[in-house]
């Protein structure tokens, strides 16, 4: 067989694979967790009460996983919108400030240019000001799948505390 017929061949084994996986007799409304139509614009979107208490008065939640970005225990309402020129969170997080308010201090992670591999020496990544999209608050839902994940922490603080720089080259030659 030459090469034409061979790549032929494979094309309509993968179209007609790709068609038959199509057929799979799935509706749209069995797709996801979303129990509607992916056509209709009507979804009802459930309400939730963020967990409303001040910075400060908040209890930490664990981290979701080793180095998971940690949850905001505290409401956001006066915060935002977080700009580069407007950040509020910086003014509780700096490393030199959380102490002396009792916040959890921003790793070392967020000093260091990733994409260029440099220690910024105490200036914040330019890439990091926006802390909302890692970091996200707390809500009073119930999960919507099953969740028997349990998370393994290598180090004994590892549930409030991050060693992404230190780490993040483990296992790479």
């Amino acid at each position: 067989m030459n090469f034409n017929k061979v790549m032929m061949f494979v094309g309509l084994a993968v179209a007609g694979l790709t068609f038959l996986g199509c057929q799979s007799g799935v509706s749209e409304n069995e797709i996801g967790l979303r129990k509607s139509t992916l056509f209709s614009e009507d979804a009802q979107i459930a309400k939730f009460d963020y967990v409303g208490k001040a910075a400060g008065e908040s209890e930490l939640i664990d981290r979701a996983f080793e180095n998971a970005p940690p949850m905001i225990s505290h409401t956001t309402e006066d915060m935002l919108p977080i700009t580069k020129e407007n950040n509020s969170c910086t003014s509780c997080h700096l490393p030199e400030m959380a102490a002396a308010v009792n916040a959890t201090p921003m790793p070392k992670s967020h000093f260091y240019n990733f994409r260029t591999n440099k220690d910024l020496k105490g200036e914040m990544d330019e890439t990091r000001f926006n802390c909302v999209i890692c970091h996200t608050t707390q809500v009073n839902a119930a999960p919507l799948v099953v969740n028997k994940f349990a998370p393994d922490f290598r180090q004994e603080n590892g549930s409030t505390k991050s060693n992404l720089l230190d780490i993040v080259n483990e296992g790479v030659n």
